[in-house]
């Protein structure tokens, strides 16, 4: 029997509604959380929105429910699909991977392969598009484009830097970032994801203007001759910056890409106004 390959997601990947509809990719919601009332990611609140409600409660966040996600498989089932692959944010920044995974054992009717992508925002966006542009050229396996799929973790990498740390301390994401004496001295950690999938400090400077300097001279760095790139640029009510960041980029000869984009709500509770992330990709 032909596989009938489907791709899922969740909101923290930062692809467009736009994008999502032209490639058929479906994406689970993530929440946002109130005391008062729940939102789902993307779909009925805005990064503005969260912004603006800063003042009165910073809201936390929660994964979907395996019902939500079951909802999901179904409804590919029921449209005929015979496997599918499920890739998320890092499962060490969010127990949205390892509902997935039970999901996925419970289902029947279907295969379901779900991917941690170690990863997050365009990083796992980006993880996302290249897996969809496999199954849509249709010469490979399931097994295979999983396989490829994996392979392609080692071609993206996030970096980014905040405002302040306090909004990842407070929603228990700092992972192996060290802040508090550093925040006193105005150090900006520039935070990546390690193997784990875990936020770490990547390096450290001093100073707003500093960081950004220092974040593309990471990303000028890693770029190899002879390779081409796509840069995505994002950012949390820092538009002016990002851009200036962006348009430095865009003079980068093996830049043969880049995007600008503001990251989800469920991800602006955890990083505060001010950020500003940037994803190196490889192409193939």
């Amino acid at each position: 029997m032909k596989e009938k390959i489907a791709v899922v997601t969740d909101s923290t990947s930062d692809l467009t509604k736009e994008d999502l509809e032209k490639y058929g990719i479906k994406s689970i919601p993530l929440k946002v959380i109130y005391s008062d009332a729940q939102y789902h990611d993307r779909v009925d609140i805005n990064p503005a929105e969260v912004y603006e409600s800063f003042e009165r409660e910073i809201p936390t966040t929660s994964m979907p429910s395996p019902q939500e996600i079951m909802d999901v498989y179904n409804e590919l089932k029921d449209e005929g699909y015979t496997h599918i692959i499920s890739i998320h944010i890092s499962s060490g920044l969010s127990a949205t991977y390892s509902n997935c995974m039970m999901v996925a054992d419970q289902i029947e009717g279907i295969e379901v392969e779900v991917v941690d992508s170690k990863m997050l925002s365009k990083g796992l966006g980006r993880l996302v598009m290249y897996t969809n542009s496999l199954v849509e050229k249709g010469e490979l396996s399931f097994a295979e484009i999983i396989e490829k799929t994996e392979a392609k973790k080692d071609k993206i990498e996030v970096f980014f830097v905040v405002e302040t740390l306090k909004y990842l301390k407070k929603g228990g994401r700092i992972g192996k970032v060290s802040g508090t004496i550093a925040e006193f001295l105005n150090i900006k950690p520039i935070i990546a994801i390690d193997e784990e999938g875990e936020y770490f400090t990547f390096d450290k400077v001093r100073g707003r203007s500093r960081s950004l300097k220092k974040m593309y001279s990471i990303i000028k760095d890693k770029i190899e001759e002879g390779k081409e790139y796509v840069v995505d640029v994002m950012n949390a009510a820092a538009e002016e910056e990002a851009k200036g960041l962006l348009d430095k980029f865009k003079d980068l000869k093996q830049v043969k890409e880049t995007y600008f984009s503001e990251i989800s709500p469920v991800m602006v509770v955890h990083t505060g106004p001010g950020l500003i992330g940037v994803v190196l990709t490889e192409m193939d």
